[in-house]
């Protein structure tokens, strides 16, 4: 009889075992990881029989890391735009964290003019700037990124002319570029290759990359390069006249860079010596200057000098700046 019920528990025991092994199995199989790959893919190929919208197998950006600022974030399209900028300067912000700055540095100010009593040209430029300023830094990394980025493109230009001659196909020779060059222009043909590793196709791969870095001298490659996939032609040749096109024009630049440097310094020294002269008048001699904003026909002034100031400013700009 012990020998009857100890087999009996035995059974009953591996049958719960069979039990939950293969009730974790039918669950694995039907709601797993595995399982939900494959589903993934089978809506992938689905869509694209039925000539639906593709769906995306890149790495969405995110605004925030919080999923619901990110979800309202997302609902504001004019946010597309800053997180391109963010892109192309190559800052590691995200949208929120840049609005956030901008507004703590608001309130910094709002809280600095409670705190300490500043007179009220240097209270409206302190507001003005605050909040400014990480957009400003924005701005000046966006700048010296793009500028380093169109340096660094005739040697890539002429990176992929030999690579090409040398027998490479034109996706190993991104991959070269990413590897062997220097950043920032590594990264950027790094990701267009792994774009294409990912299965993305190559003329959708190229408009990102132009989107990315948005400079005319690479959408012209860019165009040059879908031309010759869909006409043919020798592209190595072609990259070669565009990195000796490209090398020209910043040559052109730096000689207009340096003709027009005294320009430059006029227009900065015309445009700022009014607002330092005003604040040191601010803090030296506050009463006499104060009639400038206490006084109707003073605050008038002011308005004209600023409107003197802004005309001023671009009219120098349109004087100094020469596309090539």
């Amino acid at each position: 009889m012990d020998m009857i019920f100890s087999a009996f528990a035995v059974l009953l025991f591996a049958a719960v075992i069979f039990l939950c092994e293969g009730a974790w199995l039918w669950w694995s199989g039907t709601h797993g990881g595995g399982a939900r790959r494959i589903a993934r893919r089978l809506r992938l190929m689905a869509t694209r029989a039925d000539g639906g919208e593709r769906l995306t197998i890149l790495k969405q950006r995110r605004y925030s890391a919080s999923p619901l600022l990110e979800a309202w974030l997302r609902a504001l399209p004019q946010l597309a735009g800053v997180d391109r900028l963010l892109m192309q300067s190559g800052m590691r912000w995200s949208v929120a964290q840049l609005l956030g700055a901008s507004v703590t540095l608001l309130l910094a100010a709002l809280l600095l003019r409670l705190i300490v009593a500043l007179p009220a040209p240097v209270t409206a430029a302190l507001l003005a700037l605050a909040p400014s300023l990480p957009w400003l830094l924005l701005f000046h990394a966006r700048r010296d990124r793009l500028h380093r980025l169109e340096e660094q493109l005739p040697e890539a230009a002429d990176f992929l002319a030999r690579a090409l001659r040398a027998g490479h196909s034109f996706a190993n020779v991104l991959q070269m570029v990413g590897d062997e060059m220097p950043e920032p222009i590594s990264g950027e043909f790094r990701l267009a290759y792994e774009e294409i590793n990912y299965g993305v196709p190559m003329n959708e791969a190229l408009h990102n990359l132009a989107l990315r870095i948005p400079l005319t001298d690479l959408r012209y490659m860019v165009i040059a390069v879908l031309i010759q996939r869909e006409s043919g032609g020798n592209l190595a040749e072609l990259l070669g006249n565009i990195s000796r096109l490209v090398r020209a024009r910043l040559k052109m630049l730096a000689q207009i860079r340096v003709m027009s440097a005294e320009g430059r310094m006029s227009a900065w020294i015309l445009t700022l010596l009014p607002i330092g002269v005003l604040l040191l008048m601010s803090v030296v001699n506050p009463v006499y200057i104060s009639v400038l904003w206490t006084d109707p026909l003073g605050i008038r002034m002011l308005w004209y000098a600023a409107g003197a100031i802004v005309l001023g400013v671009l009219w120098m700009r349109k004087l100094i700046r020469i596309r090539v």
